[in-house]
């Protein structure tokens, strides 16, 4: 084998392969006894057809067979020879093929791009503040407190007001005839929710039960159904009844109600800490989204076109995936890819870029996710989502999951390096936004 290598892009790579005709024959004998061996041909036992009546009639297979087994040969031999290391599986274009014959074929693919450190320690980086307030505290026992409100009727005679449940009969009208599923009755309706068509709500307020009344309101232009959007309605609204929500006592025996809490004060401890626990999390993970960017901002990787292509293509595969789940149509989905088009592509760099950063200083600082570092993971996930050790195992006993995994505890182990090595300054929540901005 004789082999030539070209460099047509910084990362491109072709490779120019002659196999001489000795070679060539040499691989025509192994496919004719390879089906000789292996078919049955009526008039000869399995095993003994002459070689001329397997070439007469697997003639074109034995050509395929033949050019797969020189080129993965020779392609191979190829590529150690000049040690190379492709990202992506190559295309190939070759002569036809005939026996005693030299046979040359040409292999172009992408390689990886080398990665140079320039800046890892000494990132500047900000992070956001820990902030639990009362206030946050206090908005989630109120929020406790709603959704365990009684539902009671309004006894004193006065007329409905915002936080008021109105029972009511109602029936809309368009150019003098029924809205189709434009009526109700004894329908309860919270008023303040905003949950009808803008006007409804407030065109009840100031009502008393037993009164009726005429709303002249018009639908929203976005409204979901098309025939209505933007056109005039006339609701005729008849208040039945007013109800009202009467929240529980705020006391030691309210939270009690709640779970294992002997004292109100507890139960706020607790919820304190849920919040503390959760804005930790929220707060860590967003400051790796941004030791990750700036990581990539400092130190860029030439991405490889070949991956680019593939990454772009699943990040819209994806999203098509979940909109559709979502009811956009093909004709929106379209419109929406060609408008973000330049975003799915940077989006699509990124991630190649920190993949290959990832790799580099999981390498140099030996921090691949090792065998304990998994079965840590697991048992973390086991205890997290309360199943049983086996089961989560089992799940990751799929090679494809088990990488997946191992990948993620490197990325892990990479940007916690990273941050031990960064200078971290704490901001609040506004300045960091304004940093966003």
């Amino acid at each position: 084998m004789k082999s030539s290598l070209e460099s047509p892009s910084s990362l491109g790579r072709k490779l120019n392969i002659e196999v001489p005709a000795a070679e060539v024959q040499a691989a025509f004998e192994r496919a004719l006894r390879a089906v000789q061996k292996n078919v049955t041909i009526k008039g000869f036992r399995k095993g003994k057809a002459p070689l001329s009546t397997i070439r007469n009639l697997y003639g074109e297979r034995l050509k395929q067979d033949v050019i797969q087994d020189i080129i993965q040969t020779n392609y191979a031999n190829a590529l150690a020879e000049h040690s190379l290391d492709p990202i992506c599986l190559p295309t190939i274009e070759f002569d036809p093929l005939e026996e005693n014959k030299d046979f040359t074929f040409t292999a172009e693919f992408e390689v990886r791009p080398e990665v140079n450190l320039r800046l890892v320690e000494g990132l500047r980086v900000l992070k956001e503040k820990l902030v639990v307030t009362d206030e946050m505290v206090d908005n989630t026992i109120e929020e406790i407190r709603k959704s365990r409100a009684e539902t009671v009727p309004v006894i004193e005679d006065r007329a409905a007001q915002n936080g008021d449940i109105a029972v009511i009969d109602f029936k809309g009208f368009m150019d003098g005839r029924e809205v189709e599923n434009g009526a109700a009755e004894n329908f309860s309706l919270e008023l303040g929710s905003k949950s009808f068509i803008p006007g409804f709500e407030d065109g009840i307020v100031g009502m008393k039960p037993g009164t009726s009344k005429t709303l002249n309101l018009t639908f929203p232009e976005n409204y979901h159904v098309a025939d209505l959007a933007g056109k005039p309605v006339e609701f005729q609204v008849t208040l039945k009844e007013l109800k009202t929500k009467r929240l529980p006592k705020l006391d030691d025996e309210f939270a009690k109600s709640l779970g294992p809490f002997e004292t109100l004060a507890a139960l706020r401890d607790t919820i304190r800490k849920d919040f503390e626990k959760r804005e930790e999390k929220r707060i860590q993970d967003d400051l790796k989204n941004r030791v990750m960017r700036i990581l990539v901002d400092r130190n860029p990787v030439e991405v490889p076109k070949s991956l680019l292509g593939e990454q772009k293509k699943a990040l819209i595969d994806d999203f098509e995936k979940r909109m559709q789940q979502q009811g956009m149509s093909q004709e929106q989905f379209e419109e929406y890819k060609s408008k973000w088009d330049a975003d799915f592509e940077q989006t699509a760099s990124y991630m190649i870029q920190s993949s290959f950063l990832i790799d580099k200083l999981a390498e140099e600082h030996n921090l691949r996710a090792t065998p304990t570092d998994i079965d840590l993971k697991l048992n973390e996930y086991a205890e997290s989502m309360g199943i049983e050790l086996k089961q989560i195992q089992e799940f990751y006993k799929d090679r494809d999951r088990r990488a997946r995994l191992a990948y993620q505890i490197t990325e892990e182990k990479v940007l916690d390096y990273v941050i031990s090595k960064a200078n971290i300054e704490e901001v609040s929540r506004e300045e960091l936004e304004k940093e966003k901005a």
